[in-house]
């Protein structure tokens, strides 16, 4: 194995695993976890694993490629991918961002300011390959050798050509796992060079023309949720039964009796939630309703396929996917008539029905979308919900701004307005707002438990976002203080949770996470009793 100067000509070669990952090389973590034994151990694939899938990138099999069994199953593999290539500068085949994709790769300074902006790269002492210009980079030579007309005699002539081999497409499909395409990159690069899209649109090739996509992702994800309705395999029957319970222990905990409007006609709005909210976190589309019903908003569920889940799992990966889950989306609103659509807490589904699915939504299908976090500010900020901030005064409130909403949107004012109404102890991350950091569980991640990649999110991928949340609590780091991360967004919710599970992070400093609507309600004076469970863990 290489020293952390790889090459990215290395990529080709045929000696086996091209970089390692020591912990010991990681950035140290503030207390108290400064010492490497708290460190979560990374698991090595097994030999089985190592024969089976592609892994020779860095020993993680992330996206778990099957090896090809034969030289002529490589070759009809690297054939598609080189055809997908030439598609992805087709205007015809990609007129959504091949002008982004196209300014990347003409303009590249070389000057490194995206490294110093990626989280991954620094986090993890600085691994090559991990830069986002490594990865641009082969991108960029692919480009000018296949695509530009004369390209593989003038790549030899500058020294930018690139062998073109199974080696090299394999590490380049995982290699796009290794980014969550939080695009800090791309905000901080003076030219507006974007390599979080050359991520992405490798993706696209390994997906829509090779085949090649993470089973949580498209097979699970995308596929499973257009044919039942979900991406958590959750029915339209499931789902009505799942409202009928949550409505019973909406009324256990606070004494609110009232009936969830599922697929009422002509409502205002229609409420779109992330599935894995009512499977997971039941609490947060509680606390929705709650506002909701008690702020008398004329809003409605939707129990039609696809309707009651806000997922779009195709943003990440496969531009076919996407369109197919957004237009299911807008169908349901128009069956139901409503006014717009307004999306629960869920960064992706934000990004994926509003920015990215406005290059489809033509004509009668451009519904209004909005963000929860605007409506919940104007009810917050109208006076229609009674609310006491003293409720929350025992608690240390900080907010992580999921990158889709925030970075990628720019909404940022809401939800402060919102917990500087209602938290006291408010405290802000450094950095925050569009300069924050992604919790590690973004582009997918949060849901790819394959082999020993989430070894990787947790001690790499997700560490800038751990040593911002111990950072910003240092002062009250001790289990005696209450202390609670708003992260509102299911995605986020899933990274957050499992890398406080890894790092102990509940148990050694009292740490809770949850959404925003939660800490809302915990502060309505006509809820008795506190909505909030700090035993819940």
């Amino acid at each position: 194995m290489s020293s952390k100067k790889v090459k990215v000509t290395d990529m080709s070669n045929n000696k086996g695993q091209l970089t390692e990952l020591n912990p010991a090389d990681f950035l140290p973590l503030p207390p108290p976890y400064d010492k490497l034994e708290l460190e979560p151990k990374m698991k090595p694939l097994t030999p089985d694993q190592k024969q089976r899938y592609e892994c020779d990138l860095d020993g993680i099999a992330a996206v778990m490629i099957p090896r090809p069994k034969s030289d002529e199953e490589k070759k009809i593999l690297v054939d598609k991918f080189l055809s997908g290539l030439t598609k992805l500068f087709n205007k015809e085949d990609n007129w959504t961002f091949i002008q982004a994709l196209l300014l990347t790769m003409e303009y590249c300074a070389k000057c490194q300011t995206c490294s110093t902006a990626c989280p991954i790269f620094e986090e993890s002492g600085g691994k090559e390959i991990y830069r986002p210009s490594y990865r641009a980079d082969i991108m960029r030579r692919l480009y000018k050798k296949y695509i530009k007309p004369g390209g593989k005699v003038f790549t030899k002539l500058t020294g930018d050509d690139i062998d073109v081999n199974w080696e090299m497409i394999a590490r380049l499909a995982e290699l796009t796992y290794r980014c969550t395409l939080c695009r800090r990159c791309a905000q901080t690069c003076p030219i507006g060079a974007d390599n979080g899209l050359v991520t992405h649109e490798l993706r696209k090739i390994f997906s829509q023309e090779m085949g090649i996509a993470v089973k949580q992702l498209h097979e699970v994800g995308s596929v499973q949720h257009i044919q039942k309705g979900s991406s958590t395999g959750m029915t339209p029957l499931a789902f009505k039964d799942n409202v009928e319970f949550m409505e019973d222990e909406v009324k256990e905990r606070t004494g609110m009796d009232f009936k969830w409007p599922i697929d009422k006609v002509g409502a205002d709005v229609l409420l779109l939630h992330n599935a894995g909210e009512f499977l997971a976190w039941p609490e947060n589309p509680e606390a929705f309703a709650i506002i909701l019903e008690a702020a008398g908003i004329s809003y409605t569920l939707s129990s039609d396929l696809l309707g009651y889940d806000g997922v779009n799992y195709g943003l990440w990966y496969d531009d076919v996917q996407l369109a197919r889950v957004a237009l299911k989306h807008i169908e349901t609103a128009k069956k139901l008539g409503v006014r717009k659509i307004v999306l629960g807490e869920c960064g992706h589904s934000h990004k994926a029905l509003t920015v990215i699915a406005d290059r489809i939504l033509t004509g009668d299908y451009n519904i209004p979308r909005e963000s929860s976090l605007t409506l919940l500010a104007d009810i917050v900020k109208s006076g229609r919900l009674k609310l006491d901030k003293s409720r929350n005064e025992d608690i240390y409130v900080t907010l992580h701004d999921p990158c889709n909403v925030v970075r990628l949107m720019g909404i940022v004012k809401p939800q402060r307005e919102i917990l500087r109404a209602i938290a006291p102890k408010f405290r802000e991350m450094t950095p925050h707002g569009v300069e924050n950091y992604c919790c590690g569980g973004g582009s997918g991640f949060a849901i790819m438990p394959n082999t020993n990649f989430p070894d990787w999110r947790h001690s790499v991928a997700g560490r800038k976002k751990l040593r911002q949340v111990l950072d910003v609590f240092q002062d009250v780091i001790g289990p005696e203080h209450k202390k609670y991360v708003c992260a509102p967004c299911s995605n986020c919710k899933g990274q957050i949770r499992e890398l406080f599970s890894a790092y102990g992070v509940f148990e050694r400093c009292n740490i809770l996470y949850g959404g925003l609507v939660e800490l809302i309600v915990n502060a309505m004076t006509d809820i008795e009793k506190p909505f909030l469970e700090w035993d819940w863990h």
